[in-house]
């Protein structure tokens, strides 16, 4: 099934998609472009979270992006939320969308999913984009997470409380625009009686995690042949004066682990990056990578 939907300056560029890949049903954007560029989310989140980041790529890339499996719009299956399942979806779809090679790239832990992508299907991609994710977590990650994790579990009056809610939140660091609220927007489900919740499975988020966990990070980064670019944001993930969620010095040395990477560094924190002038950084910084030579 598909929808056209517009995508900045009014122009139809971007089609929102479904297909059934490995027994789950995934939504997907899909916009026009020369370079296929396949864009994961992070753990909580979805396509969504990279509209800004899309117009800053159009018209250079033909940008792919899910909810990956138990978020948001897609199917939330029971089981099957480890890094093998999760890059077995990425592979059929691009299967589907008749994309034999691309650059594949992912924030947070889509970055992760990209590494083990790079890593154990180099045939697949051109080269890989890393945004903020790193061999080595803060000691606190738990912790730093988990009021933006705890949005799933939560039954809010209306649908606007749930986004205020959301909009004051430390790590948000004052940042709201069309995009955050549409990116919000994406998850939500407004119930029967008025009431609003996430529609990304908790239980599924607390699977991925722990699938995460399972992978030898430092074995999958000094595997990975493709050319690397890794882009960091150290703002603080929180109140003023909290740390950044990847600290620059982790950023750099996983960096350094790959054979061949380049280090960046954007505006914004963790999450902040892929909206506004953090976006457009973004863009501009994958833009001239993928032009290299």
């Amino acid at each position: 099934m598909s929808t056209t939907v517009e995508v900045g300056g009014g122009q139809p560029l971007t089609v929102e998609r479904r297909a059934r890949v490995n027994d789950v049903e995934l939504y997907f954007t899909d916009t026009t472009g020369r370079t296929p560029l396949v864009l994961l989310h992070g753990l909580s989140a979805n396509a969504s979270s990279f509209t800004a980041l899309v117009r800053a790529l159009a018209p250079t890339f033909r940008v792919i992006a899910p909810d990956l499996r138990g978020r948001a719009r897609s199917g939330k299956p029971a089981a099957g939320y480890g890094m093998p399942e999760h890059a077995a979806d990425v592979l059929a779809l691009m299967d589907v969308c008749h994309v034999d090679r691309a650059v594949i790239a992912g924030h947070s832990f889509g970055g992760y999913l990209a590494i083990y992508l790079a890593a154990h299907f180099p045939e697949r991609f051109e080269r890989l984009v890393v945004l903020d994710a790193a061999i080595t977590s803060h000691p606190r990650i738990g912790e730093m997470l988990k009021p933006s994790l705890d949005r799933l579990g939560k039954v809010s009056p209306s649908t606007d409380s749930y986004l205020a809610a959301v909009r004051s939140a430390p790590y948000m660091d004052g940042m709201w625009n069309d995009d955050v609220e549409a990116y919000f927007r994406a998850e939500l489900v407004e119930n029967p009686d008025g009431t609003a919740s996430s529609a990304t499975s908790a239980s599924a988020i607390a699977q991925a995690a722990y699938g995460l966990g399972c992978e030898p990070w430092l074995h999958l980064v000094q595997s990975v042949r493709l050319p690397a670019l890794l882009i960091n944001a150290t703002g603080p993930y929180g109140a003023p004066g909290a740390p950044p969620l990847m600290e620059e010095i982790w950023a750099r040395a996983t960096a350094k682990a790959f054979p061949n990477c380049r280090y960046a560094h954007v505006p914004g924190n963790h999450l902040t990056m892929v909206f506004g002038e953090g976006a457009a950084v973004v863009g501009r910084e994958i833009t001239a990578f993928a032009q290299a030579t």
